[in-house]
């Protein structure tokens, strides 16, 4: 089995034998998840290429997180 980069998506199976997937930093730690199980690995598969894609849009903050700036 070839060595593992970081960061990178993890498939498993939790403990109703669904998919999930998380995604785990250069030092570990977990920083997304699924927070959900899939039934078929294709559609565990199609979710991680959705947050991939996501990756290219803009970031967004609220009016709480504005005022914090100031």
């Amino acid at each position: 089995m070839a060595e593992r980069p970081y960061p990178s998506f993890l498939i498993y199976i939790d403990a109703l034998n669904e998919f999930r997937w998380k995604l785990e930093a250069s030092n570990y730690k977990t920083i997304a998840d699924s927070g959900e199980g899939y039934n078929n690995l294709a559609d565990c598969e199609h979710a991680i290429s959705l947050v991939q894609k996501s990756a290219q849009y803009d970031i967004w903050e609220n009016d709480d997180v504005t005022k914090k700036r100031r």
